[in-house]
C-alpha cells in the first residue's frame, strides 16, 4: 500500500521498501504517531510543559522532538524536490503533486514560500493518511479470514463464479458482481475499526443539544467509532464477524472514514484500493490456521494493542 500511495502523491514508484524516499517517509510517519500518543510524552497531557527550557533535567523529550522534526522535514522535502524537478523537465508520471505544480490556480494567491510548504505537506499527508491505515485494514482482513474460514470460502466461491477460469485478477469493473466481497470489506471495517476514535477531533461551532445533552460552543468532540461498532442496538452480535449483516439495508455502514467536513478526503481511493487488494488476495491465496506439532489447528485470538489514554 505504501508504494501505491507514494505514487499517487508524487508520481514516484519505490522499487522496494528500502527505497530512501519511502523508508524516510515511513519512519517520519512512525515518529508522528508516536509523538501524538498521549501516554508517550507527558507534554501531550500538560501542554504548559512545552515552555520549560530544554536544558533542565527531564526534558529529553524536547531533543527527541527536534530530532524527529528534522527527520520529518527531510522526508517531506526530498520527494517534493524530486517531483518538482521531473515536472520542470517534462519527464514525470501523473500524480497529485505534479498536477498542482502545473496548475497553480488553487495556490496562486499564496507567497512562494507558503505555497511550497503547503504543497510539500499536502503530498506527505496523502502518503501518511493512506498507508498505515490501509495496511492495518488488510491485517484485520487476514485475521478475519483465519478466524472465520466459512466467510473466506463463501467469498472465494463468489469470485470464482464471476471470474470462472479466467487467468486474471478482479478489477473495479467486477465489484458490482461481487456483493459478498463488498460486504466482507464493510464488515472488516466495522469489526476492527482502523480509527477507533473516528479520525481527528471536531469542535462544536455553536451551542447545541444532542439527546438531552447540552454541548457548548467550542467543545472538542471525539467520535467513538469503536463504541458505535459495538452497539448491540445497531449491530446484532457485534463481536462476531458477519458480512451478511449488511444484506439488511437498514444496517448502517460504520463511519470508518470519519464524518463532516474533516471526513477522509481519500475515501474513494481507499475503497477502490481495498477492494482490489482484498479480492486479489482471495483469488490467489487461502488463509489457514497454523498447526501445532500434533497437527491440530491453533485457534488464534484477536487482541488489540493499546498505547494511549482516552478521557
Amino acid at each position: 500500500m505504501g508504494s501505491a500511495t507514494f505514487k499517487l502523491a508524487y508520481g514516484y514508484c519505490p522499487p522496494d521498501d528500502q527505497d530512501p524516499f519511502l523508508a524516510n517517509a515511513a519512519k517520519a510517519s512512525e515518529n508522528l504517531f508516536n509523538a501524538t500518543m498521549m501516554s508517550n510524552f507527558l507534554v501531550n497531557a500538560f501542554p504548559a510543559l512545552s515552555y520549560i527550557p530544554g536544558w533542565l533535567p527531564g526534558t529529553g523529550w524536547k531533543h527527541t522532538a527536534q530530532k524527529w522534526r528534522e527527520h520529518k522535514n527531510h522526508a517531506v522535502d526530498a520527494p517534493y524536490e524530486w517531483t518538482k524537478q521531473q515536472v520542470a523537465t517534462g519527464d514525470f508520471e501523473p500524480s497529485v503533486l505534479s498536477a498542482l505544480l502545473q496548475e497553480d490556480k488553487l495556490t496562486s494567491g499564496l507567497p512562494t514560500a507558503e505555497r511550497e510548504r503547503e504543497l510539500k505537506e499536502l503530498a506527505y499527508v496523502l502518503f501518511v493518511g493512506g498507508t498505515d491505515t490501509s495496511a492495518t485494514v488488510l491485517v484485520s482482513f487476514v485475521a478475519a479470514m483465519v478466524t472465520n474460514p466459512e466467510a473466506q470460502v463463501k467469498a472465494q466461491a463468489e469470485i470464482d463464479s464471476v471470474l470462472g477460469y479466467a487467468t486474471r485478477l478482479p478489477t473495479t469493473s467486477d465489484e458490482a458482481q461481487l456483493p459478498y466481497v463488498r460486504n466482507l470489506i464493510l464488515e472488516v471495517l466495522r469489526w476492527q475499526p482502523v480509527g477507533p476514535t473516528g479520525g481527528p477531533p471536531h469542535v462544536c461551532y455553536e451551542d447545541d443539544v444532542y439527546q438531552g445533552y447540552d454541548i457548548q460552543k467550542g467543545t472538542i468532540l471525539i467520535g467513538n467509532a469503536w463504541a458505535m461498532s459495538r452497539n448491540k442496538n445497531v449491530y446484532k452480535n457485534p463481536e462476531d464477524f458477519e458480512p451478511d449483516r449488511f444484506l439488511d439495508p437498514s444496517v448502517p455502514h460504520l463511519p470508518a472514514f470519519g464524518w463532516g467536513r474533516r471526513k477522509c478526503p481519500g475515501i474513494h481511493f481507499a475503497e477502490a484500493s481495498l477492494f482490489l487488494a482484498v479480492s486479489s488476495m482471495l483469488t490467489t491465496f487461502t488463509f489457514s490456521r497454523k498447526k501445532d506439532i500434533d497437527g491440530k489447528e491453533i485457534i488464534p485470538t484477536i487482541e488489540g494493542a493499546f498505547n494511549n489514554l482516552t478521557m
